[in-house]
C-alpha cells in the first residue's frame, strides 16, 4: 500500500519555512489546538505542532514528501515510498536502461546515459530513491541521487555528452532529431556493452521507429535484445540513466552559463525567448553555437527579427 501518513520532527525555522512555501502555492490554513499551523492542500494536510512534531498525512503525502518537504525544506533525501522503493520483478534480471535530458531545452547540451542494473544492484537503487527524474525538482537532490548511483553502478553505467557546438555539426550532418537520438543511444548501448558484455537487453523510452536505434547500432549491440516503451522510466535502469542525464544536463547548463556570462534558463518558452533575444542584441549570432540548439524556432525567431 502507498504512504499516507509521515511524522518528522522540524525546527522552528524549518516550520516557519515550510508554512511560507505553502502560503506561496495558495494553500488553505486553520487553526489547530497545539498547532502552530494546519495547512491544507491537493489531497494533503499538514499540521506543524508546536512541539516540533511535523505530520503530513493524505494521498498525496509520498510525492509531497519527496519532491516538496525533503528537497525544499528539510535537505535531506531519506524518505522513499513504497512506490519508490518496490522492484519490479522485471528488474530483477541484468538489463540496461538508455535515457536523454536536454532534448527540449533550447539552450544547453543533449545529454544521453545509459545504466546496466542486476538482481543485486536494481533493489539498492530503488532502496536510495531512484525514479524518473521528470518527477525530481530539486536540482540539489538530483546531484546526490547521481553521486549514488555512480556508486552502486560503478563500472556499469556510459554518458554522451554532445555540448551545443558539437550537437549542431551533428544535427546539420544528421538532419532529424530521432536519428540523432538513436545514434547517440546506440553509442551509449555499445559503451555499456563495453563494460557488462553479458547484458542480455536494453530498454528505452519509444521516441521514434524501433528500428531507428536498432540501425544505428553496430555488431555487438546487434546481438541484444532491444526494447522501446512508453514511459519507459517506470523502470529502474531507465529512471537511474534519467538522473544520470540530468546531472548532466545541470553541469553542461552551468558551464555554458558562464560562456554567456548570464544564468540561462531552461526550456524552451517564452522567458528563454526574451533572454536569446537581449543575448542576440548584446553578444551577436556567434555565441549561439556555444549555447543553444539552432535547429530550434526559437532561433529562427530572434536571428530574423
Amino acid at each position: 500500500m502507498a504512504v499516507n501518513i509521515y511524522t518528522c520532527t522540524v525546527t522552528e525555522l524549518e516550520a516557519a519555512a515550510l508554512k511560507n512555501l505553502l502560503e506561496s502555492r495558495n494553500w488553505e490554513f486553520t487553526s489547530l489546538q497545539y498547532a502552530r499551523y494546519k495547512a491544507i492542500g491537493n489531497n494533503v494536510n499538514v499540521v506543524a505542532y508546536e512541539s516540533g512534531k511535523l505530520v503530513v498525512q493524505g494521498k498525496g503525502t509520498e510525492e509531497f514528501v519527496l519532491y516538496t518537504l525533503e528537497p525544499e525544506i528539510l535537505h535531506t533525501f531519506t524518505f522513499t515510498g513504497e512506490k519508490e522503493n518496490t522492484v519490479n520483478p522485471a528488474e530483477l534480471t541484468m538489463h540496461g536502461g538508455i535515457d536523454e535530458s536536454g532534448k527540449g531545452d533550447f539552450f544547453g547540451p543533449l545529454i544521453i546515459a545509459g545504466v546496466v542494473v542486476t538482481p543485486e544492484t536494481a533493489p539498492k537503487l530503488r532502496e536510495l530513491g531512484v525514479c524518473d527524474s521528470k518527477k525530481i525538482t530539486s536540482s540539489e537532490k538530483i546531484i546526490k541521487l547521481a553521486a549514488g548511483i555512480r556508486s552502486i553502478a560503478a563500472g556499469s553505467f556510459s554518458m554522451v555528452t554532445l555540448l551545443p557546438e558539437t550537437y549542431n555539426r551533428l544535427y546539420s550532418s544528421i538532419g532529424n532529431l530521432n536519428r540523432m537520438l538513436a545514434w547517440g543511444h546506440a553509442r551509449v548501448i555499445e559503451n555499456l556493452l563495453e563494460l557488462q558484455p553479458s547484458c542480455p537487453r536494453m530498454l528505452s523510452d519509444k521516441f521514434g521507429n524501433e528500428s531507428l536505434i536498432r540501425n544505428a547500432l553496430m555488431e555487438r549491440g546487434r546481438l541484444i535484445k532491444m526494447e522501446q516503451m512508453v514511459r519507459a522510466e517506470s523502470d529502474v535502469a531507465v529512471a537511474a540513466a534519467s538522473i544520470l542525464a540530468r546531472d548532466g544536463f545541470l553541469a553542461g547548463m552551468k558551464k555554458i552559463s558562464e560562456t554567456a556570462g548570464c544564468i540561462l534558463p531552461k526550456g524552451a518558452g517564452a522567458g528563454v525567448k526574451s533572454t536569446a533575444a537581449e543575448l542576440f542584441k548584446t553578444q551577436g549570432a556567434e555565441v549561439f553555437r556555444k549555447i543553444a540548439k539552432l535547429h530550434f524556432k526559437t532561433w529562427e525567431e530572434i536571428s530574423n527579427q
